[in-house]
């Protein structure tokens, strides 16, 4: 996919990759500026393409008791209110058909859940929106089976579609990524590796998902050396309070080191 085609992408003409980072969920207005305005404070500096990247809703909870959101209309405008005053896209994702409309009036690009990219319907509700999809790799699928999702999009008539991978099950709690994946997938479409997510432990006896956030700079690195287009990344000033995901979301302190790191690495790979 052709990035001049997300609305507000900045550094377009770039040869780095491209960047989806924020919160798992959005949690506040104040807290969404913040983890926004600092993000694109380190994208600005190292000509990264940056998505603002936060969660109306956690519709997919190990535990009723999780916390699934602030009001689906209330995030939903703090992410377009994000959008305005940092002009930048916004990604959200979605769980049900009635969400497509609902989030397209807000954010650039939906996403769909892991476990849900296998949906028809949902597919196509969000492909007739017209916005750029982001398809998540079902962690029981294979790369080559991504090919069948990207096509419900465009048979939908809609061709602004991209993949991410967050990993494939390794057993009952763990998650592995298949590099051999990258290439495979980006011969459907533009290809994003979701390095935060990709080191979950979900599944785990007290029903809080764990995770490994220590080895988010080693997962990085081996997606950007095999030449994927974007990182996902989930971050937050404090990931040990953060009320989704934050077992293995980033602490933001590290991510302008790790993402300098990056981008040296990508800058040497284009020169093969």
């Amino acid at each position: 996919m052709d990035l001049q085609l997300i609305p507000k992408l900045k550094h377009t003409n770039s040869s780095n990759f491209f960047l989806l980072a924020g919160p798992c969920a959005i949690e506040s207005e104040d807290m969404a500026m913040r983890i926004a305005e600092r993000i694109l404070e380190i994208t600005d500096k190292l000509e990264i393409p940056f998505v603002f990247k936060g969660s109306f809703k956690k519709a997919n909870r190990s535990r009723i008791d999780s916390f699934t959101g602030i009001g689906d209309e209330k995030a939903l405008e703090i992410l377009k209110k994000v959008s305005e005053k940092f002009d930048v896209p916004t990604v959200t994702d979605i769980h049900k058909e009635s969400d497509a409309a609902m989030a397209a009036k807000y954010v650039d690009i939906l996403q769909i859940p892991a476990f849900l990219v296998r949906q028809t319907d949902l597919l196509v509700a969000a492909a007739e929106t017209g916005k750029v999809i982001n398809l998540k790799k079902g962690q029981f699928m294979s790369p080559e089976s991504m090919q069948h999702a990207t096509q419900k999009i465009k048979d939908s008539g809609n061709d602004k579609v991209m993949i991410t991978d967050r990993g494939t099950m390794f057993g009952y709690q763990d998650l592995i990524v298949d590099f051999r994946g990258i290439p495979t997938m980006r011969r459907y479409a533009s290809t994003v590796l979701d390095v935060t997510h990709s080191l979950q432990q979900p599944n785990q006896s007290s029903g809080i998902t764990g995770g490994r956030p220590e080895m988010i700079e080693t997962i990085a690195r081996a997606g950007i050396v095999n030449n994927v287009d974007g990182l996902f990344i989930e971050t937050h000033f404090n990931p040990s309070e953060a009320k989704s995901d934050g077992a293995n979301m980033l602490n933001i302190d590290l991510l302008e080191g790790i993402l300098t790191r990056l981008v040296k690495i990508r800058q040497t790979i284009n020169h093969f």
